[in-house]
């Protein structure tokens, strides 16, 4: 996985979990829940890139 790639799937987790985060405390159900699915999009790109990277092997 190249530099670029990993770094862009590391900003959405962290982007998803700070907006989250944030919806929870302030009570706001649709921003925890964008914040969820940001998290979540983040997650599948990494593991996506782990799978091809343990492929090429």
């Amino acid at each position: 996985m190249t530099a670029e790639k990993k770094t862009s799937a590391k900003a959405d987790q962290l982007k998803g979990a700070v907006k989250e985060t944030l919806g929870r405390a302030v009570g706001n159900e649709r921003m925890t829940a964008e914040g969820r699915a940001e998290r979540a999009k983040g997650d599948m790109r990494q593991a996506g890139h782990k799978a091809q990277d343990a492929l090429k092997r």
